[in-house]
């Protein structure tokens, strides 16, 4: 009985804790349309960018992002990892290149592009070493432009 209380909790803590990151980009289109939100698409190598990496680490996987993404966004990371052991299902590695064709002509990552519910490009940003909260209002300020 101890062993699956524990168990609970700690899955609990695990689901808590984790970023409602879409893996279908026309749904997510559809959802951002549907609740009039703006849609955050980052592009990253999970298993070989540093920069991206720690973005990860610091931005996406903080409760300030958390928070602010459930309320404002709709998440969408187009990974490209390039480890073996890593790769994505065939079809999620042709949607992410789909998705490179159009929103990332320049290969850069991290890239950071807030879109509107419609798709259209509101603004975009690289890697900055600076807090979660700071790179939250960076992605605001592209709201603005």
């Amino acid at each position: 009985m101890k062993i699956n209380l524990f168990l609970s909790v700690l899955f609990l803590n695990f689901v808590g804790y984790t970023q409602n990151w879409r893996t279908n980009f026309e749904e997510a289109k559809a959802e951002a349309s549907r609740d009039d939100k703006h849609l955050v698409l980052v592009f990253s190598g999970s298993d070989w960018c540093a920069p991206c990496m720690k973005l990860d680490n610091v931005v996406w996987k903080s409760d300030a992002f958390k928070q602010e993404s459930e309320k404002n966004w709709i998440i969408y990371k187009a990974d490209f990892p390039k480890k073996k052991a890593n790769q994505l299902a065939p079809d999620l590695t042709a949607a992410n290149q789909k998705l490179a064709e159009k929103y990332n002509r320049g290969g850069s990552f991290p890239l950071v592009v807030l879109l509107d519910k419609t798709g259209k490009i509101l603004g975009m940003t690289g890697f900055k070493n600076v807090p979660a909260n700071d790179y939250i209002q960076l992605i605001h300020s592209l709201e603005k432009k």
